[in-house]
């Protein structure tokens, strides 16, 4: 069996070194589909690999209260495109994170109002500029660095701000923006610190840090009738106490809500970004898009597969007639097949990750290679292989021997 096995493979590859062009041609039909399909894997493993530190063990004792609008999980994709629309309808208050504070074993807690609006510096307006409305342990519960000056801190007048570092940059040319001005909604904001350089646009708060603006909450509601808090971030004192912790947040958010319980709780490994499940159903959907071309890759291969069949009609009646089956014949043209597959899928293996790793020189993350994307991209070849190869090799084990003969080309 196993020089029978020997015999077809010689034979197929042989027959394809024959035809070097066609059979690069057809290869590369195959290469194209997967190399999307590794470019899409590997950059998605990679934002889900940044998104992973989330639950890494530094956010044990991290508990998440977000709203809850009761819908599936299809309905909430729309919502979770922008932070402003998912956060609307939110019920939570300030008095909730005041309550959660009092809980025992909760160390700190920082509520979350996120806002896209324009601010003034001198006559310059600058549009659609995140602003981050929260409270002084956010500098905590985020592990943030300064790069000068300080967080929110209490026993400073109201009307202060925390620039992130590329922001700071943005406004006013550098990180020397202690004691500058800009208006936000009518209201004058004095810069009392700018927070050192995070690179880390994706965190379970959804908020890209380096470009935000950082202002007290309760001066913010002061003068903002409509603010909503998109989330209440919560540390306890050990990990331990997680789970009794976040049953009492539960209860005592029920109680004083009149049982309504329109908000979530998160801990674990739920404490990912907001926009983590459309992440998910996006890449799965580009997954499907790009293996279409692997079906267009699949035909160009049997295409040429029954053209060769046609070619060598005459062998097949040769090899026929000095004893060789039919189930010979169709093993060694789908023996061509499935090597013209694999050739295929080791092209579009390193192509796919050429220009994953293109793409990662202008973006955060970097492209994520395993093992299991390898074995994907095998058994998707070998399958292929199979599938677009089988019709044109069922069709030449079925020639009769003597027909062929008589074939000339």
């Amino acid at each position: 069996m196993a020089l029978l096995v020997n015999t077809h493979l010689h034979l197929a590859i042989d027959s394809l070194r024959r035809n070097r062009g066609r059979t690069f041609l057809s290869a590369l039909g195959i290469a194209i589909g997967v190399a999307s399909i590794v470019l899409i894997l590997s950059l998605t493993g990679g934002i889900n690999r940044l998104i992973s530190t989330n639950t890494s063990k530094e956010n044990a004792n991290l508990v998440l209260i977000r709203p809850n609008s009761g819908k599936s999980v299809a309905d909430n994709i729309i919502d979770e495109l922008t932070a402003n629309n998912q956060y609307t309808k939110s019920n939570l208050t300030i008095e909730d994170a005041e309550t959660i504070a009092k809980i025992d074993g909760v160390s700190t807690v920082a509520p979350l109002a996120i806002s896209n609006a324009p601010i003034r510096i001198a006559d310059r307006i600058h549009q659609n500029t995140s602003i981050v409305a929260t409270s002084a342990d956010f500098e905590k519960i985020m592990s943030l660095k300064l790069k000068t000056g300080q967080f929110l801190d209490y026993g400073l007048r109201e009307n202060i701000a925390v620039l992130g570092y590329n922001t700071a940059v943005q406004l006013f040319g550098g990180t020397e923006a202690i004691t500058k001005t800009f208006n936000y909604n009518g209201k004058q904001f004095m810069v009392v610190g700018v927070v050192d350089e995070v690179q880390d646009p994706i965190n379970f708060n959804g908020i890209d840090i380096d470009n935000s603006i950082f202002i007290s909450l309760k001066y913010a509601s002061t003068f903002e009738s409509s603010i909503q808090i998109q989330q209440i971030d919560v540390r306890t004192n050990t990990t331990d106490v997680v789970n009794s912790v976040s049953e009492e947040i539960k209860t005592k958010l029920a109680s004083t809500k009149n049982g309504d319980e329109s908000f979530e709780i998160i801990t674990g490994e739920s404490n990912i970004h907001p926009a983590g499940s459309l992440l998910s159903i996006v890449s799965s959907m580009l997954t499907l898009v790009a293996s279409i071309s692997l079906i267009v890759g699949g035909v160009g291969i049997m295409n040429i597969m029954l053209v060769s069949v046609s070619e060598r009609t005459r062998e097949i009646g040769i090899r026929k007639a000095v004893g060789a089956s039919g189930s010979n014949i169709m093993l060694q043209f789908l023996f061509e097949s499935i090597i013209l597959s694999i050739l295929g899928s080791l092209m579009g293996f390193l192509l796919g990750y050429l220009f994953a790793f293109l793409i990662s020189l202008v973006t955060p993350f970097a492209p994520h290679i395993s093992w299991e994307i390898l074995g994907i991209t095998g058994a998707v070849s070998i399958v292929v292989g199979v599938i677009f190869g089988l019709y044109p090799a069922i069709k030449a084990a079925c020639k009769d021997p003597i027909t062929s003969l008589k074939f000339y080309r």
